[in-house]
């Protein structure tokens, strides 16, 4: 599958772009131009569906790390897991993501369950897992099963940097190495990292969109470095959200071909934060559907959005509020558009 089409920019026009903030309309709207070439005016809505908030990772920025003692855990049965599927499917997803913490409960056995029953329910949805770090077998597995897609954000691509966000028990290069299994094994692939995460230089930033041309991802997803007060990094400032904005932008001018959301995080550290990020070039939105009882618990970052709405709610929610903004609600699997290289077009 042939994705590239992305013209090569120099470090010293990157990091313009990065730091300047009178760059971000200029870049919102070029962006945002690429994207209606290729996607018109479709914005891809996925239904997430948070299933752990247990996770045997200590990372320093994350609200539900193994050493927070204050954060009440649960997990969905497989039963809930199908149930929030099966609305989601009702009001209209055609694709569903499973994600949670590295939550040992669920063995290869018991996702390969699920996302068997989901497809045999619902054959026209796609699944996308993000599990975080399993070996090649787990990976390949549930690929064979139906599994369409998986996310894992590097998260930095400066191996000083990850170690200053991470214990020594985590490897840089094994959350590399996974991303690059998961291409090979044939997954449509999602990486990404944080803006203005602590100890963040532009640099590092470079080196992400460096590594992300290396890998090809058919899904980036960023957002801005958001602080939780149960973490080591509480006393860190939020990131910026016009930096984030123009990284979407960079993003969508050097991947034209991909799926990039306008996440949570955005619209939680601004209002308008989806709205500004669709129209920064992205084209997907994540809404929730785990159930209302839960998603407090799953608190990665402080003042979440959307934890007491009802899925049916905040889908006739978003739809309006994107349709304000010029643009679609799709009921699709939203595959990436892939490129032909003897057409030069994008199908």
């Amino acid at each position: 599958m042939e994705l590239k089409n992305n013209k090569h920019y120099d470090d010293e026009t990157l990091k313009r772009w990065i730091e300047d903030e009178s760059l971000t309309d200029e870049l919102n709207k070029k962006a945002d131009a690429i994207r209606k070439e290729i996607y018109g005016d479709k914005v891809f809505v996925r239904g997430l569906i948070e299933f752990s908030n247990i996770c045997k990772n200590d990372c320093y920025y994350c609200g539900i790390r193994k050493s927070n003692d204050k954060v009440e855990r649960y997990r969905l049965s497989e039963e809930e897991i199908l149930a929030c599927a099966d609305l989601g499917y009702k009001l209209g997803y055609r694709t569903f993501v499973l994600q949670g913490g590295e939550d040992g409960h669920f063995t290869d056995d018991m996702f390969i369950d699920i996302v068997k029953k989901i497809k045999n329910l619902h054959d026209d949805v796609a699944i996308t897992l993000s599990l975080g770090e399993r070996s090649y077998a787990s990976y390949k597995k549930l690929f064979e099963v139906g599994a369409d897609r998986y996310l894992l954000r590097q998260e930095t691509s400066d191996k000083d940097h990850y170690s200053r966000l991470h214990p020594e028990t985590m490897s840089f290069e094994s959350r590399r190495q996974a991303l690059r299994d998961l291409k090979e094994i044939g997954f449509q692939v999602g990486g990404g990292f944080m803006v203005g995460s602590p100890y963040q230089r532009t640099e590092d930033i470079i080196k992400d969109l460096r590594f992300l041309e290396e890998l090809e991802p058919a899904m980036i997803g960023i957002g801005p470095y958001m602080t939780q007060h149960d973490t080591p990094f509480r006393d860190f400032p939020n990131g910026s959200f016009e930096m984030t904005l123009r990284l979407v932008s960079i993003l969508r001018i050097l991947f034209p071909y991909a799926l990039i959301p306008a996440t949570t995080a955005l619209g939680t550290i601004n209002p308008l934060g989806r709205e500004r990020g669709l129209q920064a070039g992205a084209n997907v939105l994540m809404p929730n559907l785990s159930p209302t009882m839960v998603r407090e618990k799953y608190s990665l970052y402080d003042n979440k959005i959307c934890t007491g709405d009802e899925a049916a709610e905040c889908r006739s929610c978003l739809e309006l509020r994107i349709k304000n903004a010029g643009y679609e609600i799709v009921t699709d699997r939203g595959d990436v558009i892939t490129y032909d290289k003897k057409t030069r077009k994008y199908s």
